[in-house]
């Protein structure tokens, strides 16, 4: 564990982070920012979520290596609340992890501003909707609201994508990298505002096409999740889909194949589908997941624990041998 974080030049150093929500993403970047050494005052105004929160804090740390006098000190640095107003107050960042509704994200940030010193980041981990449509709440500093979102489970997953509102400084987006980046994050930042931000535009083209392609019945929905996790899925698992294209097209690198497979691929996307999520396709996905689980052997508790186990090899493999 190290300590707490400087994010960046003209902004404090962050000892304690304002986690708002206590569900399954606030919990896992709690469990993520403790075993980071820093200080996490978890807000929801379900009272009731607080114990389960902290659950499930306590066996994410405990998954990720900690256990004794570690994971005690760690969860000592865990607190809850109902009052978000007091705890903003005390916070030095805040990640905000409530629900991905337009009008409760505005009525938290503008809590947050009216709450928090100007000089303490504002971050959503909204997975697309737009900061604009939410940053001008926070009517005193709009400039130190963005989108820092993570792929799930964030306390094993490193990305976040830094998504800033026309409102939102240079420096507010540069610190936040600071920040995340201290605490072992992945960043990327977007240029523009798009509805679902980067990646899971990249997960919905693929969705597309898989869902098609089983109300087609072309293929079953077990055959596709093997396809792709047996499959590409193993690359892009290591390297992302230019530089897995560039190092197919030996010498040539990624001009050649896209001199040589760069027209089929545009026949390819030509007959692509566009899928509607019809009753009878919805029925299908579902009934053909149920049939992909029942033969696993597993319960999902069990096959979720398994791939966390296996998320948390893969990172650390790559860090071994440096791939980008």
């Amino acid at each position: 564990m190290s300590g707490g974080a400087v994010v960046g030049p003209g902004r404090r150093t962050v000892r304690a982070v304002l986690v708002v929500g206590a569900g399954s993403i606030g919990s896992s970047w709690a469990a993520h920012l403790l075993a980071h050494g820093l200080e996490v005052v978890v807000v929801d105004p379900v009272e009731a979520s607080h114990a389960s929160a902290r659950r499930t804090v306590e066996s994410y740390l405990a998954e990720g290596g900690l256990d004794g006098a570690d994971l005690e000190e760690a969860l000592s640095r865990l607190s809850t609340t109902t009052d978000l107003v007091a705890a903003a107050g005390r916070a030095d960042l805040v990640v905000e992890a409530g629900p991905e509704v337009l009008s409760v994200k505005r009525e938290i940030f503008a809590e947050l501003d009216a709450a928090t010193p100007a000089d303490v980041l504002l971050t959503s981990s909204s997975s697309g909707i737009a900061p604009s449509s939410f940053a001008d709440a926070a009517v005193r500093h709009p400039e130190r609201v963005l989108v820092a979102h993570p792929f799930n489970p964030p306390h094993i997953v490193p990305l976040v994508e830094l998504v800033g509102a026309t409102s939102t400084s240079p420096e507010a987006l540069a610190a936040a990298g600071a920040f995340f980046t201290g605490v072992g994050k992945r960043c990327i930042t977007l240029h523009t505002e798009l509805p679902g931000h980067v990646v899971n535009r990249l997960q919905a083209a693929l969705w597309r096409e898989a869902y098609d392609l089983v109300g087609r019945g072309a293929v079953t929905v077990a055959d596709i999740d093997t396809a792709i996790a047996w499959g590409p899925g193993l690359r892009w698992a290591l390297l992302g889909p230019f530089a897995t294209q560039h190092l197919s097209g030996g010498d040539g690198g990624i001009a050649h194949i896209l001199d040589h497979l760069g027209p089929p691929m545009e026949e390819w996307w030509q007959d692509l589908g566009a899928p509607e999520l019809t009753p009878e396709l919805v029925a299908r996905i579902v009934r053909g997941m149920d049939e992909a689980m029942a033969g696993v052997g597993q319960t999902e508790d069990q096959l979720r624990a398994r791939r966390d186990a296996a998320l948390r090899a893969l990172v650390a493999a790559k860090e071994e041998v440096g791939l980008p």
